[in-house]
This record gives C-alpha cells, sequence and structure tokens, in this order.
C-alpha cells in the first residue's frame, strides 16, 4: 500500500483512536490529523498545547467542555451521507477538551498550530457555508466548515460529497508553493467515506515533474496524505464518496494552481 494512504486500526486503541496522523508521521510540519471512535458514555480528553483544534463531529452526538466553555447534547447527523453540516467545536493552543459520547460518536480531531489569537466556539450547522461547485460529472456539494472567512490562527476545514460517477478536487489543483498572491503553501489531509461502504474512491497524487506520480485506491475508512502536487479524487459509478479536508501552512490562505494541462476544462461549460 503506497505510504500516501493511511488505514484505519482493526480495532480502536483504549482512547478511542483508529487513525492518528502527526506532522512526525507524515514528514511534514503543520497538519495534524486522528478520527476517534466512542461509544455511548465514553470520553475522550486531550490539552491542545500548541496546537489550535478543530473538532469535527463526522457522526453521533456529544457534550463537549473547554476550559472556559461547555456545549451539550451538540450533533444531529447520525450519518455523513444525511448531507447536512456537522456541529464543530474550535479550540486554541493552551486549551483543553473533553467529549462525552451520548451516542455511538465518530470525531475527527483536526490540528495545526496556534497562536493564541481566538477563544473556543461552537461551530453549528447553520454557521456552515453550504455551497455546489463545478457542473455536469464535475459537480459537488461543499460544507466550508472553517474556511479562511472564519477565525482561526492555521486551521482550514472543509468537507466535500462527490457524487457517484463524479469528480472533484478536478480540475487537478495544487498549493505547494509558498508563492502568494498566486499560490501558498498548504499542507493536506482526506479522510474518506464511501456509500456504500464496500465502494472505493481513486485519487491521483502527482507533480509537474512526475517524481511524484502515485493513483491511490482508497476504501472507507481511509485518510490519504497531500504533501504536494496535483490531487483530484473520482467517485465510481454506484458509490458517493465524502472526504473531510484538514489543510495548514505558513500563511492561512487557500490559493491553488490548476494543472495547465487541464484547466481548459473550467471553461468548458
Amino acid at each position: 500500500m503506497s505510504e500516501l494512504i493511511i488505514k484505519p486500526s482493526a480495532e480502536p486503541q483504549e482512547d478511542g483512536v483508529i487513525i492518528s496522523v502527526t506532522p512526525a508521521s507524515a514528514g511534514w510540519e503543520y497538519v495534524g490529523f486522528q478520527v476517534v471512535t466512542l461509544q455511548a458514555g465514553q470520553k475522550f480528553h486531550r490539552d491542545t498545547l500548541g496546537q489550535e483544534v478543530c473538532l469535527v463531529l463526522i457522526s453521533g452526538k456529544a457534550d463537549v467542555k473547554t476550559k472556559q466553555s461547555e456545549w451539550v447534547g451538540i450533533g444531529e447527523r447520525m450519518s455523513v451521507f444525511e448531507h447536512i453540516p456537522p456541529y464543530s467545536v474550535y479550540v486554541p493552543n493552551q486549551d483543553q477538551y473533553e467529549v462525552t459520547a451520548i451516542t455511538e460518536l465518530e470525531l475527527a480531531i483536526c490540528s495545526a498550530p496556534g497562536k493564541g489569537n481566538y477563544p473556543a466556539r461552537l461551530i453549528p450547522p447553520r454557521a456552515v457555508g453550504v455551497e455546489t461547485r463545478g457542473y455536469g460529472s464535475l459537480e459537488r456539494q461543499v460544507h466550508n466548515i472553517l474556511p479562511e472567512s472564519e477565525e482561526a490562527d492555521s486551521l482550514l476545514v472543509v468537507e466535500v460529497f462527490t457524487p457517484a460517477g463524479h469528480w472533484s478536487s478536478y480540475p487537478p489543483h495544487k498549493h505547494d508553493r509558498d508563492a502568494l498572491p498566486d499560490e501558498s503553501f498548504l499542507e493536506e489531509t482526506y479522510y474518506f467515506r464511501v456509500e456504500p461502504e464496500q465502494g472505493f474512491a481513486i485519487q491521483r497524487v502527482y507533480t509537474d515533474d512526475r517524481s511524484l506520480d502515485e493513483t491511490l485506491v482508497v476504501a472507507n475508512g481511509q485518510t490519504t496524505l497531500v504533501p504536494k502536487g496535483y490531487h483530484p479524487v473520482s467517485a465510481p459509478p454506484g458509490y458517493e464518496v465524502y472526504y473531510l479536508n484538514v489543510m495548514a501552512g505558513p500563511t492561512r490562505t487557500w490559493k491553488f494552481h490548476n494543472d495547465p494541462n487541464h484547466a481548459w476544462i473550467i471553461n468548458s461549460k
């Protein structure tokens, strides 16, 4: 299996962690990502230390508290494929959080370096920008959980739903150069869910010089790493593909560069 694919543990660790990506394990500097599964009544607690965190309730309900704030009974969707935005909680660095599952809970923990500029806050579904991008077989639904227009020090967090037979992160684009205003450097993780779950997604990760050129077959529940290069995604016929993106880099802005070989597709409608 490619080193760019992270498989979930067959059984959760004692604290519920099934996927863990750290800057050290990924070989990069900014993005951390974990998936935690909890049964009703189980708790998950962490100090944020130098990292800001966005807790995304992928599915299920929970109570969440930090040093200064508490939110009781948050969560609405029981499956990502209900197509409603999630509840999320932003937690700054030098804070802590405790999550208590009310139902079975699938929790994503998105992290990146924090600077202490913003307090903890709830991000309810009504605060999540919902948009449709693309056209025809490029059309997909986007949930902007923590876009650059919302307060955070480093993190950018978004969900994407790619219908069966469609493409997303397309035309192929990249953001691997710190060359603003034209392009920003952002590391990125993709966390995939597939419906029906026996399906798969295809993701290609490649650079202009093809020093990196991998085509990934991604199963339900797996995570991919995008350290650099273009990274389009395809949902095979019969299978809807969801993914949660986490991005971070030296500057908190998403400025991407389309593959010039395929940029013509944007204006081909």
